[in-house]
């Protein structure tokens, strides 16, 4: 009887912890939906027509929005590209497993990047039978066993760094071991799982050309697809078949930017196009966000009316375009306002495909809350740590807390979305509960594991052979 009973509380601290994947898990169908995952890089909190862009027209990202719920509150868990990947991909704050940091491009470094420990969404969709592949930025380590083939993805399509080039002609690198710094890996060619291509057409045009070649493949059978454009990060380059759509911005930059947008734009509709002529838009779930805010110094993207930008932890850093279709079951033309976050896709996937995650979850089961059926709140709390910034960051529903050296911000979020009027003098009750509830979560948390992109230079100096490719990719 008492092992019958230790089971049985075992199994309610776990599920407890998950939150609504027990309680809300899908009843299983003959097939599980498929899933997509579609991730831009760097787009501005303002630069979808959902959130009232009207120099930059992305009538094909506002179809998912049309088709389902924009989530207007939606948050990632960091505020720049890799820690930001690694926490949507594990359902877990990516802090718990030490990704605190951008990883380098180290070909012969098995511990920078996602460590074996975790399970990406890939791993978990395998074991109830789905076919799942990654299209574009991987950023989680380019050492041999962190490559997304080894990580759950049955096929890869794409580049290993943080970034890259858009036009073939630039793509003069064999692999990484022509590599000579971080920045070369812009150069290399695409790589198909494990071997180099050629490619022909312009980096975001492939992209999703790809992504929609695996639909058609795989339309008999349950799939997860993560499409993780590179666009709109930097270099700022354009082909002429989308500059040309924006001729009436005078802005160099905002016009190259915009073209950028448009073809990922572009790219989406692909995608929903086949997925309605295969007759698989009621059975997908497609979730559409950027990794981080926009970096609006660097490629003129536009946050408004968010304050900050990438790399911050004011909204404007950490608080994206973030939409979600699933026509028949989330009601169309709907707009979601309780906060939600990146980390919740994991855990929505497990529960529409009644899978058990390996770890305990930070993201819960976002479905019976966009549905309306839980009128409850999904989360108590959201956390943000920047170790090397030595800053943390809080929210709840209604309040959000910032704090770094000499300086504490605490703003009435739900009603200040700019984030203008700092109450942490006026409102000392709820700053030092919220500090509280950020120091206990910040406690749990193991040291970085690698030392990152800030910290180039001293990795370099300890690793000389950083370029050196054990096992390489041809």
């Amino acid at each position: 009887m008492l092992k019958i009973l230790s089971t049985i509380l075992a199994g309610c601290l776990y599920f407890g912890w998950n939150h609504d994947f027990a309680n809300h898990s899908q009843t299983p169908a003959a097939q599980p939906p498929n899933i997509i995952v579609i991730l831009t890089d760097d787009q501005g909190y303002a630069d979808v027509g959902f959130h009232g862009s009207k120099d930059i027209r992305t009538p094909n990202i506002d179809r998912i929005a049309r088709n389902g719920v924009v989530c207007s509150e939606g948050y990632v868990s960091f505020a720049v590209c890799g820690p930001s990947r690694a926490g949507l991909l594990t359902g877990r704050y990516q802090d718990r497993f030490g990704f605190s940091r951008n990883p380098l491009v180290a070909p012969n470094d098995p511990a920078m990047g996602l460590p074996t420990s975790e399970q990406t969404i890939a791993d978990l969709l395998k074991k109830a039978n789905y076919t799942t592949a990654v299209v574009g930025k991987w950023h989680l380590g380019a050492h041999p066993s962190l490559h997304p083939n080894k990580r759950g993805f049955d096929q890869f399509f794409g580049f290993l760094g943080g970034g890259h080039q858009y036009f073939p002609k630039n793509l003069t690198l064999k692999d990484l071991s022509e590599m000579k710094s971080e920045y070369d890996s812009y150069r290399t060619r695409l790589m198909h799982n494990t071997k180099r291509v050629e490619e022909t057409e312009y980096l975001t045009d492939a992209l999703s050309r790809e992504a929609v070649r695996f639909i058609r493949e795989q339309q008999n059978k349950p799939f997860f697809l993560y499409l993780a454009y590179n666009a709109p990060h930097a270099p700022l380059q354009a082909s002429e078949k989308y500059l040309s759509r924006f001729s009436d911005i005078a802005d160099p930059r905002r016009r190259t930017y915009a073209a950028m947008v448009s073809a990922v734009d572009d790219g989406v509709g692909n995608i929903l196009n086949q997925l309605e002529e295969l007759e698989l838009d009621k059975n997908t779930i497609v979730f559409f966000l950027s990794d981080n805010g926009g970096p609006t110094p660097d490629n003129a993207s536009d946050n408004t009316p968010l304050r900050g930008k990438k790399g911050d932890f004011f909204d404007g850093g950490v608080r994206v375009p973030f939409a979600v279709q699933w026509p028949g079951t989330l009601p169309a033309g709907s707009r979601y306002t309780q906060p939600v976050s990146s980390l919740d896709i994991f855990a929505t996937a497990a529960a529409v495909a009644n899978v058990k995650p390996k770890n305990r979850l930070d993201g819960v089961n976002l479905i019976p809350y966009l549905s309306g059926r839980n009128k409850g709140i999904p989360h108590d709390y959201l956390f943000w740590r920047n170790i090397d910034g030595q800053k943390l960051a809080v929210r709840s529903p209604t309040d959000k807390l910032i704090t770094q050296p000499n300086m504490e911000f605490l703003f009435r979020i739900k009603d200040d979305i700019a984030e203008k009027n700092n109450l942490s003098q006026q409102d000392s009750q709820t700053r030092e509960a919220l500090k509280t509830k950020a120091n206990d979560w910040n406690r749990q948390l193991p040291p970085p594991a690698f030392l990152g992109l800030m910290q180039e230079k001293e990795y370099n100096q300890l690793h000389p052979d950083r370029f050196k490719v054990v096992e390489d990719f041809k």
